[in-house]
């Protein structure tokens, strides 16, 4: 069985959308998937599942957790190898000193060039983006918080769900997608 990375989507944020990593893994476990791990508590999963797009497993997890925990939580979905090419592709780590203010955000579909097209890098510098394909890699030296290129990059402009990890998190996904960590 493929083994699939689940990012789900705005979950443990303040008081809202609350969803326990073992109601979580539960959740997971009655879905018949397998090996299911989860990193930190904001809704990162890891575990093998028959063989299906990962757009499918996504839609499987979000009606799960509609009905079971009623909540509208929307989930990203990649193969461990999607997931590995994300950390091969890495086109900012030269520069991206600091894991905690590189991102990746994960989106439900390609990036089209139309989308981004009024945006200038220049306006944003220091901060820095480059796309590859459904991912687009952000450098925030001076963090996500005050960045203006992160409140740029919304949900409307680049079409679909997305939902983002720093650096440090997509390393340990990866990882123990790739059967290690714990």
């Amino acid at each position: 069985m493929p083994t699939y990375v689940a990012l789900l989507r705005g979950i443990n944020i303040g008081a809202r959308n609350r969803v326990s990593m073992t109601d979580l893994r539960a959740l997971l476990l009655d879905l018949g998937y397998d090996g299911v791990r989860t990193h930190l508590q904001s809704g990162n999963a890891v575990f093998s599942a028959p063989a299906r797009s990962p757009r499918d497993v996504g839609s499987a997890m979000e009606k799960a957790i509609s009905t079971e925990l009623g909540l509208p939580v929307r989930v990203v979905v990649r193969t461990a190898a999607q997931l590995a090419a994300v950390v091969a592709a890495d086109p900012l780590g030269d520069r991206a000193s600091d894991h905690a203010r590189y991102l990746v955000v994960f989106c439900e579909k390609p990036v089209s060039k139309k989308a981004l097209r009024d945006l200038e890098p220049a306006a944003y510098a220091p901060e820095e983006f480059v796309v590859v394909g459904s991912e687009v890699y952000l450098w925030l030296p001076a963090g996500s918080h005050a960045s203006r290129l992160a409140n740029a990059l919304t949900e409307k402009r680049l079409g679909g769900t997305t939902t983002s990890r720093n650096w440090r998190t997509v390393l340990a996904l990866d990882e123990l997608a790739r059967g290690g960590g714990g």
